[in-house]
């Protein structure tokens, strides 16, 4: 039971845990992140083209969602599509699908197995609870698996004993209306809990006519998460439950209903140090969710997925094991316009994964590494890594990398039909097999001074079996489209004055993808994402006084070749005001050049993103 005095004490002591609101750029690439190497490593070592998006960074922006968040990597496309859906990938290939993205959630995926994409509408945390989001851009999977083609997202909340006290969290804006609240405590002597509740309105995009979109959207979402520490083991469970639900649907005059989306989860995770930099830790989650589309279909999901790491450190070398096996059963009615034969269908994967990082010399390591895992519908799939990393200097890292990976078949490319029923237009690809990438990458992070930090990456990805179609009728799901992609990802912080704080971002993109010969393919390439071939964003933070903050955010956004989307500059404002060490509020104004845009998608019918004002108040106790 969680007591009064309890709750209190444990709000002391976090008041006086470091937070990386007060970190300096020094720190912050002595920052530890995970995502990298499955094992603690400081960001300025991590030989990756990773960006960690603070929890200070997204208090500063305003953001109200994870998907709004994300905007703050520059090295992700971020597209909105619809009041609460997102188009989100790393170098390209963005489109509603978005298959060669993880996403994780505390060690969680979250995309669906049947498409393997993410539902970005049903994915949310309590943003105030979120430790860092670490967002790699580049191949991942030696050590996240099949899915981790052109990047990974790693959401980490905070431990419920950095969280030990009371938050309230209202908002209301032009398009949206949100309301949480948090409140944690101790868990006897060993542990600490907090529980959260949140609930979100967004209001209907237009279109450019003017019309409503009428994707207004409803979510509700409860949680928890248990931390319990002893001197050698800590325990780890949480869960979440989720609810949403947009406004009446139609398709012309035909009435269609709503979209109604219903999810729960439950995580455990236990964790022993070994001693000498050594570890063994056990992850298991259950995750279960369903999806209710009159359109296009009605899924229901139900994953258990079990891991077992094992970290161990001898000589120069740092070794990292494991394996891991995941179950998917699904169930799809349904919708409109597409059905899955069978509709019912139980997938499994099981891996098993080795990563060795042996120093060479005392500036120099190399990182050698593989992934078996094996899928129902090809069999085994090798993910290999190669990582080189010089330390040219205490604040200064050149890297290179080589690795191999790929995107294996989901249910969306081997049982869907178009329509439901026969005779079909699309029916599948019964030989549909895995893509695949081999990608090069070389980078360079450096501190040149105590007050400006930058990373700069280029890579070059060749891809082959990239999923093509035919043309209708009884059209199939093939893999008969290969090229590459290339380009550059930099970004930089600059700390001007002790008050304020810019940050810049870029990156640049060329596709050169091709049908293979002897494929009747009528779209091409361009069915596989819509990328812009630019993209940059600029940041300030400045403190004007001890209680009050002013925040710029400018981004710009490349043209969209297929659906076309002329390129569009976005610019959003703060201000945040803390009258009271417990109390802070902050007005935020978002797309503020122009009356709306579209950011994805095909005209007449797509989203137009408004300009809006959200007002937020949040209270500590």
């Amino acid at each position: 039971m969680l007591t009064c005095s309890a709750l209190w004490s444990s709000t002391a002591a976090a008041a006086e845990a470091p937070a990386l609101a007060d970190l300096s750029l020094e720190e912050l690439a002595s920052l530890r992140i995970t995502s990298v190497s499955r094992r603690a490593e400081r960001l300025s070592d991590a030989a990756a083209s990773v960006y960690v998006i603070t929890s200070e960074a997204i208090r500063r922006s305003g953001a109200t969602s994870l998907a709004q968040a994300l905007r703050l990597a520059p090295n992700l496309q971020v597209a909105q599509t619809s009041a609460g859906q997102f188009a989100i990938t790393a170098r390209g290939f963005n489109n509603a699908i978005g298959n060669k993205l993880l996403v994780l959630i505390d060690g969680r995926t979250v995309y669906t197995p049947f498409f393997s994409g993410v539902f970005w509408d049903q994915q949310d945390v309590l943003l105030q609870d979120v430790e860092r989001i670490e967002v790699i851009s580049g191949p991942g999977g030696t050590l996240w698996g099949s899915n981790a083609v052109n990047g990974v997202i790693n959401v980490i909340t905070r431990s419920s004993q950095e969280t030990a006290s009371g938050l309230l969290v209202a908002g209301a804006g032009s398009d949206e209306l949100q309301a949480a609240v948090r409140f944690g405590g101790a868990l006897g002597e060993r542990g600490h809990i907090r529980v959260y509740g949140k609930r979100t309105r967004l209001e209907n995009t237009e279109t450019q006519a003017g019309a409503d979109v009428a994707d207004g959207w409803d979510l509700e979402q409860v949680g928890f998460r248990a931390d319990w520490s002893f001197a050698r083991d800590s325990f780890t469970l949480q869960g979440d439950v989720h609810a949403g639900r947009s406004d009446p649907q139609r398709l012309g005059t035909l009435a269609l209903g709503r979209l109604e989306a219903h999810g729960a989860n439950v995580q455990a995770r236990w964790r022993r140090d070994l001693g000498n930099d050594s570890s063994v830790r056990v992850q298991a989650y259950y995750d279960r969710s369903t999806r209710e589309d009159p359109l296009l279909y009605r899924p229901e999901v139900e994953i258990v997925d079990l891991e077992v790491q094992h970290a161990w450190a001898v000589g120069a070398h740092r070794v990292v094991w494991g394996g891991g096996h995941r179950q998917a059963r699904d169930h799809v009615e349904p919708g409109l316009f597409f059905g899955f034969h069978p509709a019912e269908r139980t997938l499994k994967w099981t891996n098993l994964f080795l990563q060795d990082s042996v120093k060479l010399s005392e500036s120099v390591d190399l990182t050698l590494g593989a992934k078996l895992e094996h899928n129902a519908y090809t069999g085994t799939e090798t993910l290999p890594t190669a990582r080189l990393a010089w330390k040219v200097g205490s604040d200064s890292l050149l890297w290179g990398a080589l690795s191999r990976a790929v995107r294996a078949p989901a249910r969306l490319d081997r049982d869907i039909s178009l329509p439901p029923a026969p005779p079909f237009l699309i029916a599948g690809g019964p030989a549909f097999v895995s893509e695949v990438v081999d990608v090069l990458e070389l980078g360079w992070r450096a501190q040149p001074s105590p007050v400006l930090t930058y990373s700069i990456t280029a890579f070059h990805s060749q891809w082959d079996r990239l999923r093509s179609g035919q043309p209708p009728p009884n059209a199939q799901v093939q893999n008969m489209i290969d090229g590459e992609t290339f380009g550059v990802e930099a970004w930089a912080a600059w700390q001007v004055t002790p008050r304020w704080r810019l940050s810049a971002g870029a990156t640049l993109l060329r596709e050169d993808l091709r049908v293979k010969p002897g494929s009747t393919d009528p779209v091409g390439p361009s069915a596989l994402g819509n990328d812009p071939p630019h993209q940059w964003m600029l940041r300030s933070a400045w403190d004007l006084a001890p209680a009050v903050e002013l925040d710029v955010s400018l981004r710009r956004i490349g043209a969209l070749p297929d659906p076309a989307v002329k390129g569009y500059s976005a610019l959003d404002l703060r201000l945040g005001w803390r009258p009271s060490y417990d109390l802070s509020i902050a007005l935020v104004g978002r797309n503020l050049l122009d009356d709306r845009h579209p950011e994805f998608g095909a005209a007449p019918g797509r989203s137009e993103i408004a300009r809006s004002l959200f007002l937020q108040a949040t209270w500590s106790f």
